[in-house]
């Protein structure tokens, strides 16, 4: 098929992952893919975002950021309008995004089939995250987007109730996990050199809700030897990196810093317990599927998104997220049970492959999708 993938990335970072590992997977499937996106997207780097854009959120104030944001959809249309005549594709597939409506608007006005991929709530998380000035405007237009879909493909049921509560119709929804590159990790885990620490380990931006104040805690009083190793960096790291070496544990706590994703699988590899320590109640977390790729013993929040994919002793270890202490409890009780870790691990990994939890798997579900509205058009 002839897809044309529109986007309004503006930083390289996990969204970037999943755009790039998506485009991928279909053009490995065969698909011929056209990526229409900002120019600027391309010129920042892994981890950051164009200096321009940057300087610019900076310098306005918050209402007139987001009416230059929504005087951008119009530029963005128009690109997108002229890459439909000239590619000609079967579909659009666009990732939704606040204040971006070009393939909305070229399914309205155009009779464009397009699937709206949805990663959360955007007008409701950037009220409460980021101070969202013209909530009304961006919600009404996040429905408009929501309604303008042949088929709107949630990255959770969660989410997708959501959609629905908004008003499309359950057959337009059709939930479509993150997934992960399984090529990049090794079908067998490596062993450990006996006496070698047990490691712990956490995957993404580091915030302060996360709670690996309360890990490093737990490890100073654990008498086995344990190590953490975090993948990232975040507001937190000065302080964690602080907590640790007032207990002693400045050599046992590392951060590797923003690492480029073709290393992202080596380093997780080595993880025996992967922390998942909080989530977003709407959200398929990337890292998840990181820790089941690597067949390591995840915990992780005991709450309906997770439990789509994890299983409290079936693949992971689920806590109570209303007492966070109860993770290190959990955390605790791997690092007990050798036996527990490794059960744990591989089933993760087996359940991973059984549901085809991969960007390879994501294409299929995305072009069998596709071809289903076609299909339902031409009748």
């Amino acid at each position: 098929m002839r897809i044309l993938y529109s986007h309004r990335i503006q930083s390289r970072d996990g969204q970037a992952v999943h755009v790039e590992e998506l485009i991928r997977a279909l053009r490995a499937a065969g698909h011929e893919v056209l990526v229409v996106g900002p120019g600027f997207y391309e010129e920042a780097e892994f981890g950051g975002e164009s200096k321009l854009i940057a300087v610019a959120r900076k310098l306005l104030p918050g209402a007139l950021w987001e009416l230059a944001e929504l005087g951008y959809a119009g530029l963005a249309y128009i690109k997108l309008l002229r890459a439909y005549r000239q590619f000609r594709p079967d579909f659009i597939y666009e990732r939704c995004n606040l204040y971006h409506l070009a393939g909305s608007l070229l399914a309205r006005w155009h009779g464009a089939v397009m699937l709206l991929e949805v990663n959360s709530p955007l007008a409701a998380e950037r009220q409460k995250h980021g101070g969202l000035k013209l909530f009304r405007l961006a919600q009404w237009l996040e429905q408009f987007t929501w309604g303008s879909a042949a088929m709107v493909l949630p990255v959770t049921a969660v989410l997708g109730d959501s959609v629905a509560a908004a008003g499309v119709a359950r057959d337009k929804i059709q939930v479509v996990p993150n997934g992960i590159n399984l090529a990049s990790f090794p079908d067998v885990r490596a062993e450990k050199p006996e006496g070698a620490p047990i490691t712990l380990g956490f995957v993404g931006f580091v915030r302060p809700w996360h709670g690996l104040d309360l890990v490093i805690a737990g490890m100073a009083a654990e008498p086995r030897a344990v190590e953490l190793v975090v993948v990232g960096d975040g507001p937190v790291r000065a302080d964690l990196q602080a907590q640790a070496a007032e207990l002693g544990l400045g050599d046992r706590v590392r951060f590797t810093g923003i690492v480029p994703p073709e290393q992202v699988a080596e380093i997780v590899a080595g993880f025996d317990i992967a922390l998942q320590p909080m989530a977003t109640p709407y959200a398929s977390p990337l890292k998840i599927f990181d820790y089941m790729a690597a067949g390591a013993a995840i915990v992780a929040p005991d709450q309906p998104n997770i439990r789509e994919i994890l299983g409290h002793l079936r693949n992971a270890v689920l806590f109570d997220p209303a007492e966070p202490a109860m993770m290190w409890s959990a955390v605790s009780w791997l690092i007990e049970d050798a036996a527990l870790r490794v059960k744990l691990g591989a089933a993760a990994r087996a359940d991973l492959v059984a549901c085809d939890y991969t960007w390879d798997g994501n294409a299929g579900r995305v072009v069998g999708a596709a071809t289903k509205v076609l299909a339902a058009r031409a009748g």
